[in-house]
């Protein structure tokens, strides 16, 4: 085999969100989360559908894979285990203490085990472990296409990492040298993610739920709690024990201590309605998590000395912190990738096995591009599978018939492109509306998504007009930033202003996403505001569209009144 790989396959799978992404000579051919194929949310499966369509889109076959870059390495869990010898000397922490060494020898063996079954995959490439949060940097600092930048990592585990703060650099190829690592127990994505479960939503999934529902709470009820559970030091964080006990990978053992039930509340049941102590446990939580990622931001500034932040992992999907990271203005721009959770590291441990190959063909197609999945220019739709839908081509007026849909109070699905990567949808898999309908995010979240009804809707907007109606003063590409609005948008738009005032914004340029641009310009021409109503194409506990069979089940499933699908008007 060629020492130098021409055809790197990343994976991330058997975890959860698996995805796959391919890099052929530096160029990145594609990427796409396995769910969006198989339609099963956040798989943990074998990305085949993801793999057998990045191989067809580069016409090339299994056997002319020459490296397989997977996102962890083994040999890293079975450090934790010498090193839980130090919960014995604790009488808070002692119980998990074996529970725990066996628990991460465990997971060795298992990602081990991994590794050998994607050999037998693919027999001629060499199969390689990347580090998990050194996957994390690359994806967020190549996809930014800055030669320099701080590089934040915050998630609830890799191997035994936490939290990383690196230095990225661009010359030939990115590179990033870790300045800082915190390691496990002391997780910020742990503690969110335990808190999400005991307030009865689902871990690793409804995060985002909790962040909305804080926006109803007073902090000031359990600030006192999270102050001690979570205390912030000169280089990062730690967790008290007494709260959160130290993780144990595998089931059975609570994430959260009878101190922090006694100290909050009982476990919220998943068909409870939300109580106002919900709201104040979801609010204080969001503030302390805004907290440390400030100060995880000001630390990054302060040893790397960078004037720019990337911020990844799973953490980075918080988008009010990231919010607030820009608007305390510690850096001049502030990026997250479309995909900073653990599906993106697919690409990231691609571009580690090309960096470290020492090949000479300079990455391309990974910066500041989103749309990387399948597309169906011209699908052949067999409507007998949903009667009762009717059809009809639009030509070039797509655009402006589209706007005087939305202008009219029509909900529509939108399906054209490729498939966005990362957990927001972008313009190419969502649902469009008019923030100018009196009613319109009651009837989304009861009759469209069925999901809670304090959920906030995102706006879109034009990049050249977003000043108008959004104080964050930059481009928000992919959705991940939460801004202050302005007066206008408060008299114009109240449908997109979340109950704090702010709104979770998508910036686009005529370059990045020409047909939405259109429809923009078009909408305005007819209301005078250049914003939309966007969330993702699916419903409730569905992972976005990735197919049209899947479009054409979500029209039919929910109160959606029409989808564009590739230049079809779809009706029911």
């Amino acid at each position: 085999m060629d020492p130098m790989a021409a055809v790197i396959l990343g994976l991330c799978s058997f975890t959860h969100d698996s995805a796959a992404a391919l890099l052929v000579n530096g160029k990145l051919v594609g990427f796409v989360e396995e769910e969006r194929l198989s339609g099963k949310k956040h798989t943990r499966e074998y990305p085949h559908h993801a793999i057998t369509w990045l191989l067809v889109q580069a016409g090339l076959a299994p056997t002319d894979v020459d490296a397989v870059a997977y996102n962890f390495q083994p040999s890293r869990y079975l450090a934790e285990v010498p090193a839980t010898v130090r919960l014995l000397l604790s009488s808070t922490t002692r119980s998990r203490a074996v529970p725990r060494a066996t628990g991460f020898a465990k997971v060795a063996v298992r990602t081990q085990r991994r590794l050998q079954y994607l050999r037998q995959q693919f027999p001629r490439a060499r199969v390689t472990p990347v580090l998990h949060h050194r996957a994390h940097q690359l994806t967020a600092f190549a996809a930014s296409g800055w030669s320099e930048a701080a590089v934040l990592v915050v998630d609830s585990l890799g191997e035994r990492q936490t939290t990383t703060i690196a230095h990225g650099h661009h010359h030939e190829r990115p590179y990033t040298r870790t300045l800082d690592k915190i390691y496990d127990p002391a997780s910020l994505g742990y503690v969110y993610g335990a808190v999400t479960e005991h307030l009865g939503w689902r871990r690793g999934d409804e995060e985002g739920t909790i962040m909305a529902l804080a926006a109803l709470g007073d902090a000031a009820r359990f600030r006192s709690v999270f102050a001690r559970a979570l205390r912030i030091t000169a280089t990062g964080f730690v967790v008290d024990p007494a709260y959160f006990p130290p993780r144990v990978l595998y089931s059975g053992y609570p994430r959260v201590s009878p101190l922090f039930t006694a100290r909050t509340c009982p476990p919220r049941h998943p068909g409870e309605q939300p109580q106002p102590v919900h709201q104040d446990l979801a609010a204080a939580l969001q503030e302390r998590t805004e907290q440390v990622m400030l100060h995880l931001a000001r630390r990054a500034h302060q040893i790397t000395g960078a004037r720019r932040l990337c911020v990844g992992g799973g953490v980075a999907t918080n988008c009010v912190s990231i919010g607030r990271i820009i608007e305390e203005g510690i850096f001049d721009e502030v990026f997250v990738p479309p995909a900073p959770g653990d599906a993106g590291t697919a690409i990231g441990a691609a571009i580690a096995v090309h960096s470290d190959a020492g090949n000479q063909e300079p990455l391309k197609g990974v910066a500041r591009t989103c749309y990387l999945g399948p597309s169906y220019p011209q699908p052949h739709l067999d409507l007998t599978r949903w009667p009762g839908l009717k059809q009809k081509a639009l030509g070039t007026e797509a655009a402006g018939f589209l706007a005087d849909q939305l202008a009219n109070g029509v909900i529509v699905g939108l399906f054209q492109g490729r498939v966005e990567a990362g957990p927001r949808a972008l313009g190419n898999r969502s649902i469009l509306a008019s923030p100018l309908e009196a009613g319109v995010v009651e009837r989304l979240n009861a009759t469209v998504k069925f999901r809670e009804p304090f959920r906030p809707f995102a706006p879109i907007t034009l990049a050249e007009r977003a000043g108008e109606f959004f104080t964050l003063g930059q481009d928000a590409p992919y959705m991940s930033m939460a801004s202050q609005v302005t007066a206008k948008a408060r008299e114009r738009t109240p449908a997109i202003v979340h109950a704090n005032g702010t709104a979770r914004l998508q910036t686009v340029t005529a370059r990045q996403n020409p047909f939405m641009h259109d429809v923009l310009q078009a909408f305005e021409r007819r209301t005078g505001v250049p914003v939309l109503i966007n969330t993702s194409l699916n419903v409730k506990g569905k992972p976005i569209c990735g197919t049209p069979d899947m479009a054409l089940d979500c029209l039919t499933a929910s109160g959606l009144d029409a989808l564009l699908l590739e230049g079809r008007w779809i009706t029911k």
